[in-house]
């Protein structure tokens, strides 16, 4: 055998064991996705809770840029050559899959066949059924604080064509969340006549979560201010950085000031709120699709002990605590209690399994559980509240348990009645854009 023949028995060797570690490669990666596929369907997480990806098996050709884009850790896997959402409920609509995709295989949808999700009726430019009223970020389904952000601005490039001198502005921005920020920030570029109305604080449901709480993870671009460079930010970051825009704009936000109504006039809208009466050629809504907290309606839920969000987990400290929920805010919120020393930390669930809780927050449960700083109650439900105790219904049988304070996040209450009396249509989308 000369130099010739063996250099390319060598060759084809190499290529061999290359060939073979891809393969083996695609196979680890395959058993990979398909365990956390069967992991979500057996703890009763497949059923999506937001935007999320529907890839289309036929158009897909299995180049795996999709799973390599997502942003997140293991929403997107490659299971039989296609790529498959194998943890839907880890899904936050970045939409990066839909982006990279090269053969246009995958879409954005809200909802599913099974659980419908309430979503107004917008167009491309964000303009509800009413004309002159727009809605962007989290009531149009967009949570995500880079979606929404894009939005707002998106929003007040449409709402440009409403300038006149007919009313006391030319938009009222309802919301001072990252839509309501962006949407202001656009409105100065414009110079545009415009006012922003928040009932509670800058930052909207922001401002609300917990302490230290990591809420941006990417890059946005805010009007005038241009690229903001912020990865890994926690709450307390992205707050001191919009209140550093807010003084450098000198944006027009009142806050403490809740809108009652908006109302058709002939040249425009008449929005009524807690304060005063404004008139406007349009309105940006830039709301949550909460609303108001949802309630318990039980006795004793009345008393000032009782909150509905948690901001600051230090306040807890030595206390006897009840969290009620089994959603993220409920997990992360009795997580984040059992860190403090001194504290006893009980979890109240109505059913069997944490089936709207993103994984990450069920793991951090379990480590607390097993270090024994967190007590979990499921297929429970709080029956009264007194000053020093809770009465609940677990498995069918009535507990009493100390208590100082109680926390209840058991989501809210869509503003669907404010939307009505407004006009604007809302539909219910199963699975569908």
């Amino acid at each position: 055998m000369n130099l010739i023949e063996s250099g390319l028995w060598v060759y084809l060797a190499l290529l061999g064991f290359i060939w073979l570690f891809y393969l083996l490669l695609k196979l680890i990666r395959n058993f990979r996705a398909k365990s956390i596929l069967q992991e979500s369907i057996s703890s009763g997480l497949h059923e999506p809770v937001s935007l999320h990806p529907v890839i289309d098996p036929v158009l897909c050709r299995g180049s795996g840029a999709c799973v390599s884009a997502c942003p997140e850790f293991h929403v997107l896997g490659m299971i039989n050559n296609r790529a498959k959402l194998i943890d839907p409920q880890s899904c936050i609509g970045h939409g990066a899959c839909v982006t990279a995709c090269p053969f246009d295989a995958i879409s954005l949808v809200f909802g599913s066949a099974k659980r419908g999700v309430d979503i107004p009726v917008v167009s491309p430019d964000f303009e509800t059924s009413v004309p002159g009223i727009f809605i962007a970020g989290e009531l149009g389904g967009m949570g995500l604080i880079r979606n929404a952000i894009t939005q707002g601005k998106e929003a007040m490039d449409a709402i440009e064509r409403f300038r006149s001198k007919d009313n006391d502005f030319d938009v009222v921005i309802v919301g001072a969340g990252p839509a309501g920020l962006s949407a202001s920030l656009g409105a100065v570029e414009k110079n545009l006549r415009y006012l922003t109305l928040d009932q509670d604080s800058l930052g909207g449901a922001v401002f609300k979560y917990p302490r230290r709480k990591l809420v941006m993870t990417s890059p946005v671009k805010l009007p005038l201010v241009g690229q903001v460079k912020m990865r890994e930010t926690s709450k307390e970051d992205l707050l001191e950085l919009w209140e550093k825009i807010e003084k450098d704009y000198n944006l027009q936000i009142n806050y403490q000031e809740k809108v009652s109504a908006i109302n058709k006039s002939k040249q425009g809208f008449q929005i009524k709120t807690n304060k005063a009466s404004y008139s406007a050629n349009a309105v940006l809504l830039c709301i949550g699709r909460r609303g108001t907290p949802r309630k318990l309606n039980v006795a004793g839920e009345n008393q000032s002990k009782v909150v509905y969000q948690l901001i600051d987990s230090e306040q807890y400290r030595e206390q006897k605590v009840l969290i009620v929920g089994g959603g993220d805010s409920a997990l992360e919120a009795a997580t984040s209690i059992a860190e403090e020393n001194g504290t006893t930390v009980t979890l109240s669930y109505r059913n069997k399994a944490f089936n709207r809780a993103k994984k990450k927050n069920q793991d951090k449960v379990i480590k607390a559980l097993k270090k024994g700083r967190l007590n979990l109650l499921l297929q429970s439900t709080v029956q009264s509240i007194s000053k020093s105790h809770v009465v609940l219904d677990h498995d069918d049988e009535e507990i009493e348990i100390e208590n100082d304070a109680v926390i209840i996040c058991v989501g809210g209450i869509l503003p669907a009645a404010f939307l009505n009396e407004t006009g604007v249509e809302v539909e219910t989308k199963f699975g569908t854009a």
